[in-house]
């Protein structure tokens, strides 16, 4: 401006002498004043922290003068007054910042958990708030990942109503949601999972997630039953795990060394470096234990980076790469009577064996945001992954090689219909990956005891090329403000490959062929509505599939069965979220039913030999109930508390196998009720704590239901202090224990399972008895 007054100056002067009238010099002025003030402004973009979805409707309040603006639909806003501004929206922690002309910012706005009915949710890619959603929809929260010791998944996914997570060993572990994939007997089968945008699950739809490591996430997104049309109609649902976004103009050290119960120890390393524009979060962890039961050593290794580029207003580029390095012995199941008397001991082959699995695992995406207007926007990931694992069994020796490579790309995009707001994306997913196997002989037993696994000749050299398309649409339409509809559809085709490289014989008859499906399409259609502000309901009707793996398709001829079906399912569901109480009670409620028809079924014909047929259809019926209550909220204490109840009514609707008639019997795997409860506290010098109670219902183990799993209720605490030592160091120490009162409890159970060579069959997997963990965390801030 200094220069500007001189200008001023300088053109009076010359005006006065050539005798132009004073209102041609006003004028000038006014142009000057104006021209300069066009140069002067600060532009933005707000965006949510963890998942850099554009905020709209963010209110920016200048301090000093009051006066405020609203970012647009794109999260963009312009500011002609440099100042401190506060940038405010209901479900988000408030943030401050000073701003200064001619600057672009990019403002990172952190979730509020105590209002998650606010939040935006990005599962359909479709940004919209909670509690307009036409799906159940569960946000689980860095508080909720907190609660307990950063080591398993189960203790949070078995938080959400619905979710169940049976976990025999770190390494050993299921999820079921609204039932399906109870019946699956190894791991997690018929759910979707995705990290940001990268399958997790493979090509024959099976899913590993527990060996990411927690501390590199910032939130769960979780969609209950066939509702998520954009990633392929999964008839559990999905789960897509969103990682920690590095943080703008911050750099700072965190590091966490815990230690507990079984020789448990944990060290986690996070580095975090933002500039303006470009942000990166590296995080290193070691996990060690040796397990409460014989032969359950555990020792993994993760690495995780993750990077955002501004490169523009417009377009935003962003790599995700996580490496995980494993190796787990498997103590395996055990009879019942070892279960009630020797529950710290190994399966007797396992242990003889030393079995145990040796995988390295990774996943690398690059994902490339362009905003071409604020009504359209275009995003594409490339991603990549492979799994290379050796596991000695007792039966045989496991190599495993996975490469998968695949692509996504949507468009997203805002119009107008009949003058009404229409939300929709358009796109696809393909996804290709490869998988070797070859199994060998297992000498242990013709060695001195100790010696562990042998490997001796070939018995199987298998490659399997798999692949799938996802085609999918989906729009919001709004028909009034407080009413929306949703409609979407996917379109699947999937099909394998199989090449048998292993010499034939009679005994090994040449297994190679092709296997493809018809195209599935799986419609939806959902509608929400707003009773009032606080308060809505929605409802909707939508179609999934789960996908039928290769090994499933095997006859023990060496012939690939193409009369199997893959198992199909509509549901049903109505539910209702909001809050009351003067906003201090959060709930969400939902009853479902969920139809299943081709269900099934493995067949064990020898140890390692299964056949699938599709034996019949189920029924679920579901209550799913979850409470959240602010009791207080203030600087110098903080208490919260929550419930969440789950009630299935699962059963086989018809179910024949063999002579055997199952219908009417209730489906194996899942308990009927499950209820978890818990209360936060937060004290103002520093102390903070919680206390969590889980109760789990008697679970069925055969399809004929003569034998049921007993209850078991679990009791968990945790505790600690953080403070900041000064501006750039801040300290937090924990101590937690969990099971308090040693209760004696299956954690997983292996259904159906069966004795061979006059032996007893293995039903159990002991959880760990009482056992306590604490540690110590640092943040350094640059």
């Amino acid at each position: 401006m200094f220069k500007n007054n001189i200008l001023a100056t300088l053109i009076y002067s010359i005006l006065t002498v050539l005798h132009i009238k004073k209102s041609i010099f006003i004028f000038a002025i006014l142009g000057l004043v104006l021209t300069s003030n066009s140069q002067s402004k600060i532009v933005g973009k707000i965006i949510e922290s963890d998942n850099n979805i554009p905020l709209e409707g963010v209110e920016i309040i200048n301090i000093d003068t009051k006066k405020s603006i609203t970012s647009k639909i794109d999260g963009g806003f312009e500011i002609f007054n440099e100042g401190i501004y506060s940038f405010n929206k209901k479900g988000y922690v408030i943030k401050s910042l000073n701003l200064i002309f001619n600057q672009y910012y990019i403002i990172q706005l952190e979730l509020k958990p105590s209002e998650l009915n606010e939040v935006i949710v990005h599962s359909n890619h479709i940004p919209k708030a909670l509690k307009k959603a036409t799906a159940s929809i569960t946000v689980i929260t860095s508080k909720d990942i907190k609660r307990s010791n950063n080591i398993n998944f189960a203790p949070i996914l078995n938080r959400v109503p619905g979710v169940f997570m049976q976990s025999g060993a770190l390494n050993t572990n299921r999820i079921t949601i609204r039932g399906i994939g109870a019946r699956n007997l190894f791991g997690t089968s018929k759910i979707r999972a995705y990290f940001k945008d990268i399958p997790l699950t493979n090509g024959s739809g099976e899913t590993n997630i527990e060996d990411f490591e927690l501390a590199s996430m910032s939130q769960f997104e979780i969609i209950k039953g066939p509702a998520s049309s954009i990633y392929g109609a999964g008839l559990g649902g999905v789960i897509q795990l969103k990682p920690k976004n590095a943080l703008l103009n911050q750099t700072h050290l965190n590091t966490e060394f815990s230690f507990g119960s079984f020789g448990l120890n944990k060290g986690i390393i996070n580095v975090n470096h933002g500039s303006k524009k470009n942000s990166l979060r590296a995080v290193y962890s070691n996990t060690q234990s040796n397990g409460y039961r014989e032969n359950n050593e555990y020792n993994r290794q993760t690495f995780t980076l993750h990077t955002n580029h501004f490169l523009s207003k417009k377009s935003e580029l962003s790599f995700l790469t996580s490496y995980v390095d494993l190796k787990a012995f498997i103590p395996s199941s055990i009879n019942e009577t070892d279960y009630l008397n020797n529950p710290e001991s190994a399966a007797f082959t396992w242990k003889q064996a030393q079995g145990f699995e040796d995988s390295k695992r990774g996943v690398f995406g690059i994902s490339l945001n362009q905003d071409y207007s604020s009504n359209l926007k275009h995003t594409s990931s490339i991603f990549t992954s492979f799994n290379n694992a050796y596991e000695p069994r007792p039966f045989n020796i496991l190599k495993e090689n996975t490469f998968a490579i695949g692509i996504r790309s949507r468009l997203l995009g805002k119009s107008r219909l009949f003058s009404k707001n229409m939300n929709w994306t358009l796109g696809g997913e393909l996804f290709r990956d490869t998988y070797n196997y070859k199994t060998f002989e297992n000498l242990y037993n013709d060695f001195p005891t100790g010696t562990g696994s042998v490997m001796g000749n070939q018995l199987s050299n298998f490659k399997e090329k798999r692949n799938y398309y996802n085609i999918f649409a989906e729009t919001n339409f709004e028909t009034s403000n407080r009413t929306t509809i949703t409609l979407g559809v996917n379109l699947n085709k999937t099909a394998y490959n199989l090449e048998d490289n292993f010499i034939t014989s009679a005994e090994n008859p040449d297994q190679s062929g092709a296997f493809k499906f018809k195209n599935i399409a799986s419609p939806k259609l959902g509608v929400s509505h707003l009773i009032s502000k606080n308060f809505s309901i929605h409802s909707s009707i939508s179609h999934g599939f789960s996908p039928i793996t290769l090994n499933e398709t095997l006859l023990p001829n060496g012939q690939i069965n193409t009369n199997l079906k893959p198992e199909t399912g509509w549901n049903y569901e109505i539910g209702t979220r909001g809050t009351t109480l003067k906003n201090k009670l959060q709930y969400s409620a939902s009853i479902y039913r969920l139809d299943i028809k081709n269900l099934l079924v493995s067949r064990r014909t020898a140890q390692d030999e299964f056949i699938s047929v599709n034996a019949g259809s189920t029924q679920h019926d579901g209550l799913e109930l979850a409470l959240n209550y602010n009791w207080f909220q203030k600087e110098s204490l903080s208490i919260n508390s929550f419930m969440n109840y789950t009630h299935n009514n699962f059963i086989f609707k018809k179910f024949i196998e063999n002579t055997n008639d199952f219908s009417g019997n209730n489906l194996t795997g899942v308990p009927k009720n499950i209820l978890n409860a818990g209360i936060d506290f937060d004290l103002a010098f520093g102390i903070y704590g919680n206390i969590n109670y889980q109760y789990v219902g008697s679970m069925p183990i055969t399809d004929s239901n003569s034998l049921y799993s007993d209850n078991y209720s679990l009791t968990n605490l945790k505790f600690g202090y953080q403070a900041n030592l000064n501006k750039t160091l801040k300290l937090n120490i924990f101590f937690g224990v969990n099971n308090i009162f040693n209760e004696q409890y299956a954690s997983q159970i292996l259904i159906n399972a069966s004795g061979f060579g006059g032996n007893a069959p293995r039903y159990f997997y002991p959880g760990n008895p009482v056992n306590y963990f604490s540690g110590l965390h640092v943040n350094y801030v640059f």
